[in-house]
């Protein structure tokens, strides 16, 4: 096998965590979200236009995508937690609810900067394992989502919400761990191999890649309704419920716990039964396990959270090896396009469930959201993933 096919265990578990160091910071928002409703007295859809602003940056995701192609992006990498750490700890001193805003969209920017190269340098590392290797990636992210929660609440216990910003140091170390790990590693750029001017062109790329992102993208509309319910109002839907914030808070934890198994397993899975068999399955999974939550006493949520965590977040990286399956000289551009979707549409989602939350409840509108996951199934029945995506 030749020495760009191999699966570079190393590399690829520095990569893993360099997204855990950087995602363990912007999962403080959900289990604080409580404490920040009532300091600043928000609704529902202002809770959830602080999702919104930290996920607008993404838009921008295609400039980033064609620069990265040209440059790579292991600078970004390296720098990535400790601007995380710092904007998302300081929500906890804010000022106003406008400097909150602020700290958020420095957060988001830092976000996408982070992700639009990323998973390109990780298939660089994977091989032809690019499954595993996005399972690798994305798990790295799902640990930070578990733990996040809890270092969150154990912070808030002991300092006080002010005192987020005392977690700063792991950011910085991260950083500087990152430097030492990959400072030497050559991360390609597509200039290392062509010139600006051979490369195929932005227009030819999206005019290829059309049909798939638009299946991709309902996709993810559809998902992202149970997903973001569960991933940023599952504490304070709780909390509502007469639970406490640590169980709220560890009931999130418990959902990215069972995530992160789904996300290894999933990308796994799917390069041995398929990509579409894969998303296939975890889509039946999603709404029959949500339904039953919603109807389950509280012993029985934390199983079926259990079943949510591996049916929702087993498709994440199932779709990001589906995305570097696809055959391209612009690697960073597709994946960006497939970054724009995935913010967009949970930032649509955010908004969106706040907003009839506002009108019926956090309940009504749960189970809304697992009404619409159904949805999700035909779109993965028009996926082919024999298909070269790459050509009209």
């Amino acid at each position: 096998m030749a020495s760009s096919e191999k699966f570079k265990l190393s590399k690829v578990l520095t990569i893993s965590f360099a997204h855990f160091a950087h995602d363990i910071y912007t999962a403080f928002l959900a289990p604080v979200l409580p404490l920040l409703i009532k300091t600043y007295s928000l609704s529902y859809t202002q809770a959830g236009l602080l999702n919104i602003v930290r996920g607008f940056p993404s838009l921008f995701n295609p400039l980033i995508g064609a620069y990265i192609d040209r440059l790579g992006g292991r600078k970004i990498i390296i720098f990535a937690p400790a601007v995380s750490a710092v904007s998302m700890t300081l929500i906890g001193v804010s000022p106003s609810f406008g400097i909150l805003l602020i700290l958020l969209f420095i957060a988001g920017v830092n976000s996408t900067f982070f992700h639009v190269p990323s998973p390109v340098i990780m298939k660089q590392f994977s091989g032809k394992n690019r499954g595993l290797g996005m399972s690798f990636f994305m798990l790295g992210g799902e640990t930070a989502r578990t733990l996040g929660p809890i270092i969150a609440l154990a912070a808030v216990s002991l300092w006080g919400i002010e005192g987020l910003w005392k977690l700063i140091p792991f950011g910085i170390l991260s950083s500087l761990f990152l430097y030492w790990r990959l400072k030497n590693v050559q991360v390609k750029g597509l200039s290392h191999n062509k010139k600006e001017k051979e490369l195929t062109s932005i227009k030819t790329i999206l005019r290829k890649v059309r049909k798939f992102f638009a299946l991709l993208t309902l996709f993810l509309i559809f998902r992202s309704t149970v997903k973001t319910a569960l991933t940023f109002y599952l504490p304070t839907f709780l909390k509502e419920q007469g639970e406490s914030l640590w169980l709220a808070g560890i009931s999130l934890s418990v959902v990215e716990l069972a995530g992160m198994a789904g996300t290894f397993f999933g990308g796994y899975i799917s390069d041995k039964i398929g990509r579409k068999n894969t998303m296939l399955i975890a889509s039946l999974l999603t709404p029959v396990a949500m339904f039953l939550f919603l109807q389950a006493v509280t012993y029985l949520k934390f199983v079926l959270l259990v079943i949510l965590g591996l049916a929702l977040f087993s498709t994440g990286s199932v779709m990001l090896a589906f995305v570097h399956d696809i055959k391209t000289d612009r690697p960073a551009f597709v994946n960006s396009l497939y970054m724009v979707a995935a913010f967009t549409t949970s930032t649509i989602s955010t908004f969106g469930i706040g907003k009839i939350a506002d009108m019926v409840g956090l309940e009504q509108t749960f189970y809304y959201t697992a009404f619409i996951s159904i949805l999700s199934i035909p779109v993965v029945l028009l996926f082919n993933e024999n298909k070269d995506y790459t050509h009209s």
